[in-house]
């Protein structure tokens, strides 16, 4: 009997999103639905685990933690990459680390609900009416307004398409980006400054790299337009909280979407919580009942693959 572990089930789904009667037949199988305060608290709830299945970079696995777990075999993330696995650690240790599907459409589609929700003070004005206000804010168009894209994969993307369904003027940039790929979306290719200097709405879609930690700091939150604003579904330290939070504090830019954040969960007195025109959501990119059925029977797949001596979607150091 192997003992496998189900980490983040924060909605308390992950038996119900997959099939997971043929490993409960043989295998024991537990749910933490609870984040880990530390790494202590991980190797205390693990200890005797040979495979663990992670919900994206939830909860981090670096090599620190994986020499403290001498039973563990098996890591599954959700998706096919995770940051947050010290893969070659991981290899190191004779420990496979297996991915799933990844859907993308589903962060596509938050990127543009938040995009609308700053253009027309979708949240405040809720808080609004439920306070018994009306009508407190003036909205702006998407339409004829330019978008502008750090990151073009296929994120990027999608989210361009999107844009120019409602209208909407795209370019982008990255450090790797080419003239073929902005034409096969119909984006602009422009410079770094030249985006944030023209930009209505910068969202970004990068991945986090030691190239990209910090990418959005003073200087660029800097170029940008009083009333531009900023959307962030990629990852949290892409951004400078810091500098961003001085530029929403002193309306130098006319607000933000964040959906990730350096820490996560973000700390309840953590400062973005009481800084003025940013609309924060719990990293809520991939959360649709759609994308979890798609990772937890990828979970399923990859586990009974490795069971099997056939492993599938194998992550290479």
């Amino acid at each position: 009997m192997v003992a496998i572990a189900i980490l983040d089930d924060y909605q308390q789904v992950a038996l119900k999103m997959a099939d997971w009667s043929r490993l409960q037949a043989d295998h024991k199988i537990t749910v933490f639905h609870e984040p880990f305060p530390d790494e202590d608290a991980v190797v205390r709830a693990l200890a005797g685990f040979e495979v663990v299945c992670l919900m994206r970079e939830r909860t981090p696995f670096p090599a620190s933690l994986i020499e403290r777990l001498p039973e563990l075999r098996l890591i599954v993330t959700s998706g096919s990459r995770n940051a947050a696995i010290d893969i070659a650690a991981a290899s190191k240790r004779g420990v496979l680390v297996c991915g799933t599907e990844t859907p993308g459409h589903s962060t596509a589609e938050l990127t543009m609900g938040l995009m609308l929700s700053l253009a027309r003070s979708i949240h405040s004005e809720a808080a609004a009416m439920r306070a018994g206000g009306w009508q407190t804010t003036i909205g702006r168009d998407l339409r004829g307004k330019t978008l502008a894209l750090i990151g073009l994969g296929r994120l990027g993307g999608e989210v361009a398409k999107f844009g120019q369904a409602f209208g909407m003027k795209v370019i982008a940039w990255s450090q790797n980006l080419t003239e073929q790929r902005c034409q096969e979306v119909g984006a602009e290719k422009v410079t770094k400054d030249d985006l944030l200097r023209r930009a209505d709405f910068v969202s970004i879609h990068t991945r986090l790299s030691d190239r990209t930690r910090g990418l959005i700091g003073s200087r660029e939150l800097g170029l940008m337009k009083p009333t531009a604003y900023l959307i962030n579904t990629s990852r949290g330290p892409i951004v400078d909280e810091a500098a961003l939070i001085s530029a929403l504090n002193e309306g130098r830019i006319a607000g933000a979407a964040l959906d990730v954040y350096a820490r996560e969960p973000l700390p309840a007195d953590h400062p973005l919580r009481s800084t003025p025109r940013v609309l924060l959501t719990p990293h809520l990119g991939y959360v649709t009942e759609e994308t979890y059925r798609v990772f937890y029977a990828g979970m399923v797949q990859a586990i009974e693959g490795w069971l099997a001596g056939k492993p599938v979607n194998v992550i290479e150091p």
